[in-house]
């Protein structure tokens, strides 16, 4: 008989389960936050013996991922500890938002702390990939400097792409014009172009909806929700799906497209090839176009619907009530099949939220079967400022730090 099940690894070693343990101790005091993490707290949090966690602690703070300070008293008898937090220098990740009209490129250290971050307004629209990719390049190498002022040493890039992404390469994306880009290798080729005599760093990419949606998970704007929709509204309309504190990408990478889902058949052409989705009612430009309000590459068009909306132009809160109904409507189907915790929205509805989510709220509460959906429940929700692709684009490279410490003791880049 055929067996399903996956085959056993090899046996750990002392030196995996060290490096395990290190992981266990350095994620503890991370998690702390603001909070004063000690070894005997950490020993009792991961199960570990205090014996065990000293050693551990001391491995730590001599390869330079976790410093010291001061005492500590907890209250109880015993002697003080000394307060631990990871480290402000050493290694950090670096992300690069590409999207339709601008560039933002974040580093954060160990403790997910965004510390620089550039973003240049840039209509890439029609130009080509290989040209928008060497722009972000640019800008990186130069988020980079600032970096290094601050003794932060990024250990790897993750690009936050809007559209279909597979295996470094940007399948298709249909507000950029772009399909089966090789994004990865273009960006690191541009970066190694930009830093002769660095070390080359590894570049890799993830959906921007997706990298928003672990940051606004990542980042406490959810408090305690592991479960919700994203929906990131720019120049079109990116989702990404969290299960259980899991990102759920679907078995080719591709779930969370809920910008092309189809709300009239008979509606306005898309790019993508079909007709009347989402994107074409609900979309950044479609907002601004039935606001009456010219498009601009820097962001102005939406600031300006958003002046006018609370000036109570009713051709603007109009077009923005609008768009959230039809936001509710593809929303409660979504609701219907995954049955979410929360809806999150990003991106440009952050800020429209007071005109768009009444009319959202109201189509939720009467589509949604489970008949627990009610206007004003909390379930329907802004982002926090904390979450953007960018940083959950960085965030994304420290996870590798964290699961292997030992792998990124130290990281200096020569030169």
């Amino acid at each position: 008989m055929k067996s399903n099940l996956t085959p056993l690894g090899p046996k750990a070693d002392k030196d995996t389960v060290r490096r395990s343990n290190l992981s266990l101790v350095l994620r503890a005091v991370r998690d702390e936050g603001e909070g004063e993490a000690t070894r005997a707290g950490v020993a009792s949090r991961v199960g570990l013996t205090r014996a065990a966690v000293s050693s551990l602690v001391e491995q730590l703070l001599d390869i330079g991922l976790l410093t010291e300070s001061g005492k500590t008293f907890s209250g109880q008898a015993g002697r003080p500890g000394t307060a631990l937090k990871v480290a402000r220098t050493g290694p950090a990740g670096l992300g690069v938002e590409v999207n339709i009209d601008y560039v933002s490129v974040c580093v954060v250290d160990l403790a997910g702390t965004g510390r620089v971050r550039l973003t240049e307004h840039l209509d890439n629209r029609g130009a080509p990939p290989a040209e928008v990719l060497a722009r972000a390049a640019g800008i990186a190498a130069r988020t980079l400097e600032s970096a290094r002022e601050q003794e932060l040493f990024p250990v790897g890039v993750v690009l936050a792409l809007p559209g279909l992404v597979s295996g470094g390469t940007v399948r298709q994306a249909p507000n950029l014009g772009w399909n089966r880009v090789p994004a990865e290798e273009l960006f690191a080729a541009s970066l190694a172009a930009e830093r002769p005599g660095h070390r080359a760093l590894p570049v890799g990419s993830e959906n921007e909806a997706n990298l928003a949606a672990l940051a606004e998970l990542w980042f406490d704007g959810l408090d305690a929700v592991r479960s919700f929709l994203y929906l990131t509204g720019e120049i079109g309309v990116g989702g990404a799906l969290v299960v259980d504190g899991e990102l759920l990408r679907g078995a080719h990478g591709f779930a969370g497209e809920i910008g092309h889902v189809v709300v009239d058949a008979a509606g306005p052409d898309c790019r993508c090839g079909s007709r009347g989705c989402l994107e074409q009612y609900a979309g950044q430009a479609a907002l601004l176009r039935a606001a009456g309000i010219a498009e601009s590459g820097k962001g102005g068009g939406v600031a300006e619907l958003e002046r006018r909306a609370r000036a109570g132009d009713e051709r603007a809160v109009a077009a923005v009530a609008g768009a959230g109904r039809m936001l509710g409507r593809v929303l409660s189907g979504a609701v219907n099949l995954l049955d979410p915790d929360a809806v999150v929205l990003g991106g440009v509805y952050r800020n429209l939220m007071p005109w768009l989510s009444p009319p959202a709220d109201e189509e939720l509460t009467g589509r949604v079967v489970s008949g627990l959906w009610s206007p004003g429940s909390g379930r329907l929700r802004a982002s926090s400022v904390a979450g953007d692709a960018a940083r959950g684009a960085a965030a994304l490279v420290m996870t590798g730090v964290l699961a292997d410490p030992v792998a990124h003791a130290r990281s200096r880049e020569p030169g």
